[in-house]
This record gives C-alpha cells, structure tokens and sequence, in this order.
C-alpha cells in the first residue's frame, strides 16, 4: 500500500491511499498521516487495519495534483520542529570509491594506508549485518534539520547563497513515529534526495556536518511495510529539455553493507530520538552520485528519483538562495 498526503481545496491535508498501480482514494476523516500512525502506534493496531477502519472517500488524481503543486511531503509533524531529518552514510555496496576519492588527503602516506572513508566501509562490511541477537557495528550518522527543512514533490530544494554546491543523493528514507510510550515504530520507506554540498565535502571530512545541513524531500508517496530487498531505479538530473545525467540507483540490503535493522538500532539506542510524538526521517545512504561523474548541477535543473515500486517519482527543481545578511544582537 502507497499512502500520500496533498493540498484540498480548502488547504486541508486530504490523505490518499493506493495499491501500487491503482487509482487513489482519500482516507475519510483522516487528519493527516501522522494523525493515522499515532492512532496506530499508540492503539497497537497495524496502519493499514486502522486506514480499512476509517474507510475510503472520493478518488484522488495524483498525477493532477502533482501537476498543480499540491503535494506535501507524505508525512509531517504539527509543530515542525518535532520532525527530525537524518542519516547515515556509507551504507551501500560500491559507495566506498566515491567518497573515498573524494576524501583523498593531498599528503597521502603509503597507498595501502585507507582513508577514514575507506576504514568506515570496511567496519561495516565486516560487521553491518550482525546475525539474530547480536548488535553490529554503528555507521557513519549525520544531522540534516528538522521539518522546516523539508521540500514537498516538485517544490525547489533551495541551495543557501554560501554554498559551494547542491547536488542530489538518492536514498531510501525510512519513516517512522513514536509511540506515547517512546516505542519507535516504522511506517516504510519512500524515496528521497538527500540534497548536500560535496563540493564543502571534498574540502575536509570534518566538514561533513556542514554539507548535510541543507534541505532534503522524500515522498511522494510511502510505500507501507517492509522495503524490498533488491531496489533499483533510476536518478536522473533534466535541464530543460534534455536530460543531463541518468544512471541507475540501487538501494535494498541485497546492495547495502548494514542491514536497515542495524542502521535502525544505531539511529533510537539514542532516547532523544524516542520522544513520544515525535517523527523521524531517517535516510539510508546512497552509492549513485552525480557530483561523481562532474555533473555540476545550475538553478532550474530538475532532480527525479523514480523506483517503480514506491509510486510516483520524487522531483524537486534546484533554486540558490539569495545573499543574507547575518549579524547577532546583543539584548
């Protein structure tokens, strides 16, 4: 089941949900997904027993509403800032050469010496997927913002004026609510463009921090349930009306060095991150980088990750922000 969130008429949340491949229709009385997952999570019922509990409305057109603008991200919180946007990294079979070349250090030693890139992956290699009852090892984890962070379908991913670039990463995006009794439970995946500056990146590691904290979209739709275990799409980047870079996007933890179990466990071992009410956007990493074959994206170019069994593709053009004046006052 598919389940997304978009504008009504009167600017009310309409919830919609499908059955991959099949037409929309509105949840009645639905709220908001959130509203949906709270009452799930805190009732210890399954999503989908309480969406057939609700039951079903008008049929929804996507693809219009697509085209009007009138996506929201599929989840959102009330007060936004109980929206936390995260992520790990170095998660995926093959993404170890990207990174790592573009962390290399100009005073190299020996060329056997790894790169901390280098010693991250292979940690994960070794011990990312821990068999039954055991704990493997923590990934690589950053911070992106929180919900007044997030870019809705086909809304600009907005560049600040200080950054050296913006370019795409598509990834698999966890989603998940907390329980009353701080129980993190998982709602599924959706895609999304975990938008960073690699051109800060590549300057210094330690500079990683810097280069997450950008906006990111996820959505359009949430596929609910378990991910697949072999995902495999396409991440394509269109200036006007050419198509600048495609290439093929592989996520699922038959492409992945951690289990999304141990990439979980590493995220909420951590109780600022199991408040009760709280929704967390987790974001799983990538090995598909445009930055990696010199594309350099320009304001107006369209990123779209598209994987046919999580609905509708996710696009959100590039806009660079306007210079800002910042100054503190003292009170």
């Amino acid at each position: 089941m598919l389940i997304s969130q978009i504008k009504g008429a009167n600017g009310e949340i309409v919830v919609a949900v499908r059955e991959q491949g099949g037409a929309a229709r509105s949840v009645n009385n639905a709220g908001s997904v959130y509203a949906l997952a709270m009452e799930a999570a805190d009732g210890g019922k399954s999503l989908a027993a309480v969406i057939e509990a609700h039951g079903y409305g008008e049929a929804v057109d996507l693809e219009k509403a697509y085209a009007e603008g009138r996506f929201l991200p599929p989840i959102t919180h009330p007060d936004a800032a109980h929206l936390h946007l995260t992520g790990t990294g170095l998660t995926h079979l093959g993404s170890a050469a990207t990174r790592d070349s573009m962390h290399k250090k100009t005073s190299e030693a020996a060329e056997e010496t790894l790169t901390d890139s280098m010693k991250m992956f292979k940690m994960g290699l070794e011990n990312g997927k821990p068999k039954a009852g055991e704990r493997g090892v923590q990934p690589e984890w950053f911070y992106k913002g929180n919900g007044y962070g997030t870019a809705a379908p086909g809304a600009p991913l907005v560049s600040p004026s200080f950054a050296l670039d913006g370019g795409e990463e598509p990834e698999m995006a966890g989603i998940y609510v907390i329980a009353k009794d701080g129980s993190p439970f998982r709602i599924g995946f959706a895609l999304s463009n975990e938008f960073s500056d690699h051109v800060t990146e590549r300057i210094n590691y330690l500079y990683l921090a810097h280069s997450k904290l950008r906006p990111a979209a996820y959505g359009p739709e949430i596929r609910i349930g378990a991910a697949p275990d072999d995902i495999r799409g396409t991440s394509r980047i269109k200036r006007g009306d050419k198509v600048i870079f495609e290439k093929p996007f592989l996520s699922g933890e038959a492409n992945m060095s951690h289990t999304f179990a141990n990439l979980e466990y590493h995220h909420f071992k951590y109780g600022i991150f199991r408040v009760p009410g709280d929704v967390h956007v987790h974001m799983f990493g990538t090995a598909t980088l445009s930055f990696a074959d010199g594309i350099k994206a320009e304001e107006g170019d369209v990123f779209e990750i598209e994987v046919a069994e999580f609905g509708l593709p996710l696009r959100n053009p590039l806009k660079v922000a306007a210079e800002e004046e910042i100054a503190v006052k003292q009170l």
